[in-house]
């Protein structure tokens, strides 16, 4: 045991537990037994861990805490140590090597029996030999791992917690949350800034776009080494890396030692830039995604550097510093991808640098990302596609541009068809969420097959207008030689045709009236009468309650888990009684949740086969702004496989409230089938208790989402505490009728808003492009204000 007393917060105990903030301030109150805080203040009390875990121990509450949060806590009793770190790193790689049977049966039991770690091999080991004993395990795989050797013996007596909890992390969710954990930590002690992932579809697009057969593949600034292990992916056998930051490059090389155990894995710590680790060496391809706008990179100390071939870096162009970095580390005619801010491409101070670039044939192709594709969320990013020139090799005449999320119309062009939110139907609107989620499989697909058509035949390339054109190099050595694609894909008034547009615009202006008289129809139900001298009140009940009573079935979906899923259906009820296919309540028979928060369950349902995995993810802004499923299964990681599969007639209900746009809605054929999304609570009634709409219409209405919400900034929706009126099926069906019919004209409303701002757009644009001409004949009257509103 460790020798200190180890101290917890509430906060710490709620996940422990697995429960929520309030449950914990409910045990304080109603159980005299509950430990007394031991240390902090008043206000910020700490509880003794050991006495904690004994008291969650006799409640059965040990082990439905999620092994992440266990993992954190322990590595937050334990002072920084970054020879710590290591040694749990390499006893990640230690345990994920394992069998997989040998390490079930280390975690497969109770802590009471053997405190986390059973096997019948440690079993009855104390603290210190357990510790000595994984000392010994990880001893042969620390000369593997970047950074000076650690002290020997590496783990003590005191580390035996944090062992334990590791090894049940790893079983329970997986070596790479581990290892997620564990640099966490480290980088929180640290005084690294900026330190941020690249998404796996980012990673996996930037690998899709090496050349096939790169065996060889350098990464100057690794990270956590995404981008080498998306590249492993498609066959790189020999993955090199390099970070400043100590911890980032020890965790990237037991991931990848992870996720390519047949790749040949190196990895440094250092600066690429002031002391490269594979100075001389070639690869046959780079990828990199390096820290933006750092100032102090080195430029005074490596003005002469060689790697400069194209023009020494201003302090301000560090981006451009790592673009020669990346060119001069590949062989003659290799390939780099880098994920770039788009500053880069236009600044004035790299105006030069990008003129010898474009002009030696090194920029091979610049394409833009959406914003939120990577950190800064808020930017949209560019790839810039480089290659080494080789001597003597073909003439590169021209450069690709690309922009696969879409652009505006501009100078008379029409909306680009086909691509990006408007093509999916999923305009911005007011109403809506301010940003679409990314269609990776399609912004994937797009850019790939602009790459493949470019280098397949580059004069021959057939260019898309508002998505994507090649541009001849004398073109672009201007005096601006900006690289930034919207400028470059734009359409122009020479490249519309006037007849087509025209023809465009006679479609658009037909399905706008067509949509105007559906809209005017649905608006034209009479009949919403008063109920007397006073609203109708009626007795309700609450979500959890009807859950316990078999009425509805409440489900969510649990991201990035794995392991087995409990079996339940239901929702723990945050009133007293018994509960029907729940998870287990309190001993004495008392609520586990009296406020209602923890009201939704880990429950998901069975995935009925392999394939739902690879189905769409409905999101919460799919619900706002009344689109079908959008969202990436990949993003869920494990939980894709177990997450809920969606049927008609389900309701469906937003997890966070506020920003505009419906909060519920009820699932119809075209959501059937996709998963459901992580911010998402699906509520699946009993069709002979409850009708869909009804529920929906009552379970979304703002009164009711704003008493089922808590927080401040952000609002967290409690399904459970969301009130359903009681009444008969026959009156819910006419409730149900007339939500049905808000919702049509919710919708149409919706239609007719984006048919009428496309329209004007290609109206807009056609007149001041010079491809439309004025209508003949005076413009129709419009109406007169209504009686009581103002004239725009």
């Amino acid at each position: 045991m460790p020798e200190t007393a180890a101290h917890v917060t509430a906060a710490e105990i709620s996940r422990i537990a697995g429960v929520t903030r309030a449950t914990v301030s409910n045990w304080r109150r109603r159980h005299a037994d509950f430990p007394a805080p031991t240390a902090g203040t008043d206000t910020s009390p700490l509880y003794d861990l050991g006495a904690v875990r004994a008291w969650l121990g006799s409640r059965g509450h040990t082990r439905v805490a999620d092994p992440r949060e266990e993992l954190r806590t322990a590595v937050r009793l334990h002072a920084s140590d970054p020879d710590g770190t290591t040694g749990r790193m390499a006893f990640v790689l230690t345990l994920a090597r394992r069998p997989a049977d040998r390490t079930a049966a280390l975690a497969g039991l109770e802590d009471a029996e053997l405190a986390g770690l059973e096997d019948a091999e440690v079993a009855g080991l104390t603290d210190a030999e357990l510790a000595a004993r994984a000392s010994g395990e990880v001893a042969g795989l620390l000369a593997s791992l970047p950074g000076p050797a650690p002290a020997s013996p590496l783990f003590s007596a005191s580390d035996g917690t944090a062992l334990r909890a590791l090894l049940r992390c790893v079983r329970e969710a997986g070596a790479p949350a581990a290892l997620t954990v564990l640099a966490e930590r480290e980088l929180d002690d640290s005084a690294a800034t900026g330190v941020y992932g690249t998404p796996e579809p980012l990673a996996r697009l930037v690998a899709a776009l090496l050349p096939a057969g790169a065996a060889r593949v350098l990464d100057p600034a690794c990270g956590s080494g995404a981008l080498l292990a998306a590249a492993a992916g498609r066959g790189a056998g020999e993955l090199l890396g390099q970070d400043s930051v100590p911890v980032q490059a020890r965790r990237a090389a037991v991931g990848l030692s992870l996720a390519a155990p047949r790749a040949e894995v190196t990895v440094r710590i250092g600066d690429s830039l002031r002391a490269d680790a594979f100075d001389g060496l070639t690869a046959d391809a780079v990828v990199c995604n390096p820290p933006y706008g750092d100032r102090d990179w080195g430029h005074d100390r490596l003005a002469y550097d060689p790697r400069w071939a194209y023009g020494v870096p201003g302090r301000s162009e560090s981006e451009l510093a790592w673009v020669q970095h990346c060119l001069a580390h590949l062989v003659p005619g290799g390939r780099a991808v880098l994920i770039l801010p788009p500053a880069t491409a236009s600044r004035a101070s790299g105006r030069r640098i990008r003129a010898e670039l474009v002009r030696s044939g090194a920029v091979r192709a610049v394409l833009a990302l959406p914003p939120g594709a990577a950190p800064p969320l808020h930017v949209g990013l560019h790839l810039w596609v480089l290659s080494r020139p080789e001597p003597g090799g073909p003439e590169r005449k021209s450069v690709l541009f690309a922009d696969p999320a879409g652009a505006p119309p501009t100078d008379g062009g029409a909306p680009p068809s086909g691509t990006g939110a408007r093509a999916a139907g999923m305009p911005r609107t007011g109403t809506g969420p301010s940003r679409a989620p990314i269609d990776w499989a399609g912004l994937t697909a797009r850019t790939l097959a602009h790459w493949e058509a470019f280098t397949a035949d580059p004069d021959r390339f057939a260019a898309e207008p508002g998505t994507a054109r090649t541009v001849p190099v004398v073109d672009l050595l201007d005096d601006l030689v900006d690289l930034t694609p919207a400028r470059r894909v734009r359409t122009s008034h020479r490249d519309v045709d006037p007849a087509e547009l025209s023809a465009r615009t006679e479609t658009g202006r037909r399905e706008l009236a067509e949509s105007a008289r559906a809209l005017l129809d649905t608006a034209g139900l009479t009949g919403w009468t008063a109920p007397g001298g006073s609203v109708r009140e009626w007795r309700t009940a609450n979500a959890s309650d009807l859950a316990r009573g078999g009425a509805l079935t409440l489900l969510r979906t649990v991201p990035d888990t794995k392991g087995p899923v409990p079996d339940t259906k239901a929702l723990v009820s945050d009133t007293k009684g018994p509960v029907r296919d729940t998870q287990t309540p309190e001993p004495d028979g008392s609520a586990a949740e009296p406020d209602g928060s923890a009201a939704v369950s880990d429950t998901q349902a069975p995935v009925p086969d392999g394939s739902a995995a690879a189905a769409p993810v409905l999101t919460g802004a799919d619900i706002a702004r009344g689109t079908g499923p959008t969202g990436d299964p990949a993003e869920l990681g494990p939980a894709a496989t177990t997450a809920p599969v969606i049927a008609a007639g389900d309701v469906l209900v937003r997890a966070i409230a506020g920003g505009g746009g419906p909060m519920a809605r009820v699932a119809d054929d075209g959501d059937a089938g996709a998963l459901l999304g992580p911010q998402v609570h699906l509520l699946r009634p009993d069709p002979a208790r409850l009708d869909s709409w009804f529920l929906a219409g009552f379970v979304g209405s703002a009164e009711n989402v704003a008493g089922a919400s808590t927080g401040s900034t952000v609002l967290h929706v409690a399904p459970g505490r969301l009130r359903v009126p009681l009444l008969p099926l026959d009156e819910q069906r006419r409730y149900g009728e007339a939500f049905r019919h808000v919702h049509r004209l919710r919708a149409r409303a919706r239609r007719a808003a984006r048919l009428a701002e496309e329209t004007a757009a290609l109206l807009a644009g056609g007149l001041t492009g010079g491809a439309l001409l004025p209508a003949e004949g005076p413009p129709p009257a419009a109406p007169g204000p209504s009686p009581g509103t103002e004239p725009a």
